[in-house]
């Protein structure tokens, strides 16, 4: 058990032992599959006979110090032979891991109840399997959980998902409108990366797809005209369904560089809680916050307020380049007690209001696992004291720790009732993506309140689906309503929303209803414009004004070879595709995880930072877990 545990606090952090000190050796390398030759994120490299030890980055190089001679390194991956591998006289070992898809059969599952299709496959060839544990979850995976060999401990009984109810399919006649809030949120790729690198398929209510293509950056054009974001689309067959059409909504905001980005004036608000003492969390966020506190000017300004049993001020309003001042204050912070998660927000919006920068980025940070249980802590009450402080000016960032506790349902409400976003940070190499090279994107809001609006001709279709975003649809009549919040557009982001359509005359499966028997006079006005598919229309306002801009744009009837569509069309699909099949969507149609994999790899394109090729490795070793259904 303790060497498990060891392994299991490997995969996020490296360790540190006094005895690393003497070890003056350095050996660098990069991992990659030998079955496809694509870099291994996240492989755990251990000095044997030690408890020594790093990760691989999303490149699959690691650094790791050994003794001058004698060294051996073990390399772990799940779904991969582990190799032993002695270190010679060079400075550097790459190594090439193979696929073990043997190494799967032995990972033990639970005994889950679940009435889906899915999980009776799975239990009657995994009848075998004699470790159970109880999922105290309001909701329940779909799939049965697999346990990992590295994480023989975890159990996500403590976790909580708002619920997900899967957007089936409307039809025009009686639903002409499609209306939401946009989301750059990205928490759900993240945490959907956490559980299959810990072995497991996740929850289906932890599977957002538009999170998850969300995660990802296209490459749209750059806006141009008087908007700060500029709306492409594309149509081509849905890969999941020749018969249906899949519809590609991009919006890509305005990039403003740093040396351009107004001054902040940012409030830290940091759980240091009880819940939050483990490595994967409190030490992990003072990590992270250190990657964000070194991109910090002269002219913006950083407070820091802590919250356990009490909330209270521990650095004051400081100027950015004060930096040794701001980290000793983070590196004095433990966790213990209570959770006072409301008396925390209420005193971070209080001194974010007294230091506000007319003009600048007005911002509270809070990080934590999301487990408040003193004072305000329902939903609802969140929600509440949320809503009251953003009349403020004071946007809300939501950065999210650990697991086994983690509460992703609170933390939705706080990012979405805040005028913010919400990220999952499950390691480092997150965390830098997130506060360092989105900065700008997760810090600097361009756009408010963006609203889109989609309106169906039902001439050509006959029914649509919105894929994704159940949890940010908004009524019919919010899309005209200035006072109804919606989501935020940070500098750079990029957002995609996919739409699956029935074209009129198909006959399929899916078709929710059947035609109205008294409306036959109207159909045959409609039947002259077949050259439209639907009408985009976006609301949004500036950060400052209260009153939307309204703009639209039409989506020709025209469908492309889905060969000759961008990456962009086809990055998005395969990613949608994945989820579909991780929340085992009653829309998926039988496709099957290789063919995701054969859509996403064409569609990697060059992939500089390397989290396209990451995704990749995670639908293959989804699809090894999900052997033997």
């Amino acid at each position: 058990m303790k060497q498990v545990l060891i392994i299991m606090m490997t995969l996020f952090i490296g360790f540190h032992n006094p005895m690393e000190e003497k070890f003056q050796r350095v050996i660098t390398g990069k991992i990659t599959g030998a079955d496809d030759g694509l870099p291994l994120p996240q492989v755990t490299v251990l000095l044997k006979g030690t408890t020594l030890g790093t990760t691989t980055n999303k490149d699959g190089k690691f650094s790791i110090r050994v003794p001058d001679t004698g060294s051996v390194l073990v390399f772990r991956f799940l779904g991969y032979i582990t190799q032993e591998i002695k270190v010679g006289q060079s400075n550097t070992l790459n190594v090439m891991l193979a696929p073990d898809a043997v190494s799967l059969a032995e990972v033990v599952v639970t005994g889950v109840q679940s009435n889906s299709r899915r999980s009776r496959r799975r239990s009657n060839s995994l009848a075998q399997a004699n470790v159970e544990y109880e999922v105290d979850m309001a909701s329940m995976p779909s799939p049965a959980y697999k346990k990992s060999v590295y994480f023989d401990s975890y159990r996500p009984s403590n976790e909580s998902y708002k619920k997900i109810d899967e957007n089936g399919f409307k039809s025009p006649w009686k639903n002409p409108y499609s209306t939401l809030s946009i989301d750059v949120d990205a928490a759900s790729y993240s945490n959907v990366r956490r559980f299959i690198n810990a072995g497991q398929l996740p929850p289906k209510d932890a599977v957002k797809i538009e999170e998850m293509i969300n995660y990802f950056n296209y490459d749209y054009e750059s806006p141009k005209g008087k908007h700060p974001f500029g709306v492409e689309h594309e149509v081509s067959l849905a890969p999941w369904n020749e018969d249906h059409k899949l519809v590609h909504v991009g919006i890509q905001g305005e990039k403003i560089e740093m040396d351009n980005l107004p001054a902040s004036n940012i409030v830290f608000l940091i759980d240091v809680s009880g819940s939050m003492g483990n490595h994967n969390k409190l030490p992990l966020l003072k990590k992270s916050f250190k990657l964000l506190i070194n991109e910090l000017r002269r002219k913006d300004r950083v407070a820091m307020v802590v919250y356990a049993g009490a909330a209270g001020e521990v650095l004051e309003s400081t100027p950015g380049n004060e930096k040794k001042k701001i980290l000793k204050a983070l590196d004095k912070l433990n966790a213990g007690g209570s959770t006072a998660g409301g008396a925390g927000i209420q005193l971070a919006y209080k001194i974010a209001k007294e230091n506000f920068i007319e003009g600048g980025n007005n911002r509270v940070i809070l990080a934590t696992d999301g487990d408040f249980n003193v004072g305000a802590s329902s939903d609802d009450d969140m929600e509440s004291l949320i809503e009251n402080q953003r009349k403020s000016g004071v946007f809300l960032t939501v950065l999210g720790y650990g697991m086994g506790n983690y509460k992703d349902s609170k933390m939705e409400v706080l990012a979405d009732k805040g005028n913010g976003n919400h990220a999952y940070i499950d390691n480092i190499l997150e965390a830098k993506k997130v506060l360092v090279k989105e900065f700008g994107g997760t810090l600097f809001t361009i756009a408010k309140d963006v609203k889109i609006q989609v309106e169906f001709n039902p001439a050509t279709v006959q029914a649509y689906r919105l894929i994704g975003y159940e949890n940010r649809r908004l009524n019919d009549e919010d899309f005209n309503n200035d006072k109804k919040d919606a989501g935020e557009l940070g500098s750079g982001h990029s957002v995609a929303a996919l739409y699956e359509v029935i074209p009129v005359g198909v006959e399929s499966n899916f078709k929710p209803l059947d035609d109205l028997k008294y409306r036959q006079k109207k159909k045959i006005e409609l039947s002259g414009n077949e050259s439209d598919l639907m009408t985009v229309k976006l609301r949004y306002k500036k950060p400052d004004e209260d009153k939307s801009i309204y703009l639209d744009t039409v989506v020709k009837n025209d469908v492309m070879k889905i060969g000759k569509t961008s990456n962009n069309f086809r990055w998005s699909a395969a990613v949608a595709g994945f989820g579909m099949l991780l929340r085992d969507s009653d829309y998926s149609n039988g496709l099957k995880f290789d063919a995701v994999i054969r859509l996403a790899k064409a569609a990697k394109g060059e992939d500089e930072e390397g989290y396209r090729a990451e995704l990749i490795k995670l639908v293959e070793m989804a699809e090894l877990l999900g052997e033997g259904e």
